[in-house]
């Protein structure tokens, strides 16, 4: 499991040290960070998955679009460097980069692990792979090779990215084969083909419902169901066209129908539950605005369920601005399908109100195991109150 990612003049941060939890959920202000972090999880991942051999980290690929290193490298304090370390249970990796602001990636400038720096020069000899020296990726143990830094690397290779841009209904969707995609696609573009080519497969043990057959399909559509009461769907190769479509009902008394037919929350919830049923313990799942299109009911349960993804072993990082998605989460801790310190709640605010406040850009409430938050910074799912609050000085 990853316990912290830190940055050093990356996008709006001078410096930032965020502790990672089972279940990460970032929230707060727009425009204050939350996707930054995000987003420096998807490079990493869009590099490796598509550069693999690459000394820079690839600004611009599947996962994220992000323009120019002027646009990452924070305009405020950086000028042509930044870094970012990821620390795991065992070991701490850290990237520096450097670029000229109009360059398209960020070139690495040397590797640390466990504090132990590798300088990387541009030539033949310095060869990056998966983002680390090969001279550091072997560690001879027990007689055999053990790759040094693979682990954390694979699954930033295999992670579930899904951004708020999910895809939308279709009348067909792309069959491809799993070796082409892999992954859920950063617009759960692939779910649907996924789901098809995988969906024979059980889900591991602790993800599964009970009384309902194991398969990922069958779990998929118990799990959609406690979102959208009577829900079933069908999924069908269309001959000679590389394409599959995809039927959904929610009632037994109707037929199947596309899904443009339906309702719009289905798709965008369907990529979720696809993502977290063809995870395997100890992979990583980022996922931003999980409420999108979900009355609040089902932002509650879309809370509660991720809290038991996480249970199963799953990380899960998620960016929300619900608070019944928050709630949900601190229903599963009191509920003790996941526990207190397994969870991570972080505030972020922009570098100017903390500036004028006096406060940190990122402030970490802690929910107890009952449930309760231990404080409301000012901004924090709060809006409510203060609405109700209005209204009782206008009355």
């Amino acid at each position: 499991m990853l316990r912290r990612i830190d940055f050093l003049h990356f996008k709006c941060f001078e410096v930032l040290r965020l502790p990672l939890k089972r279940l990460t959920l970032l929230s707060g202000i727009n425009a204050s960070g939350k996707s930054s972090v995000m987003q420096a999880f998807a490079l990493f991942h869009q590099t490796i998955r598509e550069h693999e051999w690459s000394q820079a980290l690839m600004l611009n690929g599947s996962a994220v679009r992000l323009g120019t290193a002027g646009d990452v490298i924070d305009q405020v304090s950086g000028s042509r460097n930044c870094s970012i370390r990821l620390c795991d249970e065992d070991r701490e990796y850290e990237w520096e980069f450097a670029a000229k602001r109009t360059d398209m990636s960020l070139t690495v400038t040397s590797v640390a692990i466990d504090e132990e720096k590798s300088t990387i020069r541009n030539d033949a000899t310095e060869v990056l792979h998966r983002m680390l020296p090969r001279r550091e990726r072997s560690n001879i143990t027990i007689g055999t090779i053990t790759p040094l830094g693979d682990d954390l690397m694979m699954r930033l290779n295999d992670m579930s990215y899904l951004t708020a841009e999910r895809t939308g209904p279709r009348d067909v969707y792309p069959l491809e084969g799993v070796e082409y995609s892999g992954v859920i696609g950063s617009k759960g573009e692939h779910a649907v083909s996924l789901l098809y080519s995988r969906g024979d497969e059980s889900v591991f043990d602790s993800l599964a419902l009970p009384d309902f057959p194991t398969t990922r399909l069958r779990q998929v559509e118990a799990r959609m169901a406690s979102f959208f009461p009577g829900f079933e769907l069908e999924i069908s190769p269309i001959p000679r066209a590389n394409s599959l479509s995809l039927g959904v009902r929610t009632s037994h008394e109707t037929d199947f129908h596309r899904p443009v037919h339906t309702g719009f929350g289905i798709t965008q919830v369907l990529p979720i539950v696809v993502a977290a049923l063809l995870a395997e313990p100890n992979s990583l799942i980022l996922i931003e605005n999980p409420e999108v299109h979900l009355h609040p009911m089902g932002q509650a349960t879309m809370g509660e369920f991720l809290a038991e993804v996480a249970a199963a072993g799953v990380q899960v990082v998620l960016e929300t601005h619900s608070d019944h998605v928050v709630n949900g989460v601190r229903r599963a801790v009191k509920r003790k399908l996941l526990g207190a310190d397994d969870t991570a709640i972080h505030f972020f605010r922009s570098r100017e109100d903390a500036h004028e406040y006096g406060v940190a850009q990122v402030q970490t409430p802690r929910i107890a195991g009952d449930g309760s938050v231990d404080h409301w910074p000012d901004g924090f799912f709060d809006q409510f109150d203060k609405d109700m609050s209005y209204f009782a000085d206008w009355s």
